[in-house]
């Protein structure tokens, strides 16, 4: 007798940048997995401007299968409604046995749709950095965001798999928990040497040119270290916010080795983000054995060490400080070795997303 394959489905609201990242490793590890017939896997995602749908077929294994839905980032009743409808005939027809969500409006759209489809202790959800986290809206939006996700959480229940310390703290508070830590490749991590020559000092990052990821702030930095090169890696609608001289825009990059090899490049990498989950981007470059300048706020706490794997900034200011610090041979090289032995302790995918495979069995 032939034993009924699990079935996941993964719902991706955000599949740019940091979930897409998330999600090609977790596919890849479990279809590595001695067992991976055991599973199949289903991803319904909502394209965003960021995202180079060409790219999916080369990134993913031809088992997973692709659903395209329209979903908003922001709260529009009309589209959401649209979406939610679209979503709810999707999972009456796919009937998964694990259902998965990413990011917040995936949270919130996905267990609605879910109701009376998918048991509530099969449903699960990962922020991947809380809405109401974000900087770019007021004081009243965060709240309503909030109130948001304790709801949907208290009536549709569903159990939050939380990234990060700091996340964790705030999914306790709303709901039932469990932690597993993002993870990254290191098997593919091929970089940990430059290269390419260079003979000025590197600071470079990586991040769609928007809001969370405060291209103002890097700009800032990079005009009061006029003698510093600056890469950012990526593009978006405020890229008319770096006008510093010393700081080249790449674009976005093809392939996931031409990214490494020009992160490689770096001598520190720079996140000034205003929100963040935890980020794939800071443990690529971790794992790349380069220090950390990232501002001091939930997400970067989670990865970065202040003062061991790199700098916790509060301000432009201490940004700029941090640096110059790290100018020094011996400081960087000190501080490389501490962030690429932290990100292999704690962010390594095949040990994290083993945890995670185990909670879905559980279900």
């Amino acid at each position: 007798m032939v034993e009924k394959k699990i079935k996941i489905v993964h719902i991706a609201e955000a599949f740019s940048t940091g979930i897409y990242t998330y999600l090609k490793d977790l596919t890849s590890y479990m279809i590595g997995l001695p067992n991976s017939d055991d599973f199949e896997t289903v991803i319904i995602y909502s394209k965003r401007d960021v995202l180079d749908e060409s790219k999916i077929a080369n990134d993913f294994s031809q088992n997973v299968r692709f659903i395209k839905v329209q979903m908003t980032r922001n709260i529009s009743p009309k589209s959401d409604f649209k979406s939610l409808l679209k979503l709810r005939g999707i999972l009456k027809m796919e009937r998964p046995d694990i259902l998965h969500l990413h990011s917040s409006k995936a949270g919130v759209l996905g267990r609605i749709a879910a109701t009376g489809i998918v048991k509530k202790s099969h449903i699960f959800y990962s922020p991947h950095g809380y809405a109401f986290l974000r900087q770019d809206i007021s004081p009243t939006a965060q709240k309503i965001y909030q109130l948001i996700e304790k709801y949907v959480q208290f009536f549709f229940g569903g159990t939050t798999i939380g990234s990060g310390e700091t996340e964790l703290e705030f999914a306790r508070k709303i709901g039932k928990t469990y932690f597993v830590r993002n993870g990254i490749d290191f098997k593919n991590q091929k970089f940990i040497e430059d290269s390419i020559l260079k003979n000025n000092f590197t600071v470079g990052t990586i991040g769609v040119l928007h809001a969370q990821k405060n291209p103002s702030g890097f700009n800032e930095i990079a005009q009061k270290l006029p003698e510093v090169n600056f890469i950012w890696i990526g593009d978006g609608e405020l890229r008319n916010q770096i006008t510093a001289p010393n700081v080249k825009i790449t674009g976005w990059i093809g392939s996931r080795e031409e990214l490494l090899s020009i992160t490689s490049t770096f001598d520190v990498y720079l996140q000034v983000s205003l929100w963040e989950g935890l980020s794939i981007a800071i443990l690529e470059a971790m794992a790349l054995g380069k220090p950390i300048v990232a501002s001091n706020i939930v997400g970067n706490k989670d990865s970065v060490v202040d003062s061991k794997t790199g700098f916790l900034v509060n301000s432009m200011d201490e940004a700029v400080l941090a640096i110059k610090k790290l100018q020094d041979n011996s400081l960087r090289a000190q501080m490389g070795k501490a962030s690429y032995k932290h990100c292999k302790e704690f962010f390594d995918k095949d040990k994290n997303f083993d945890e995670l495979v185990k909670i879905y069995k559980r279900a």
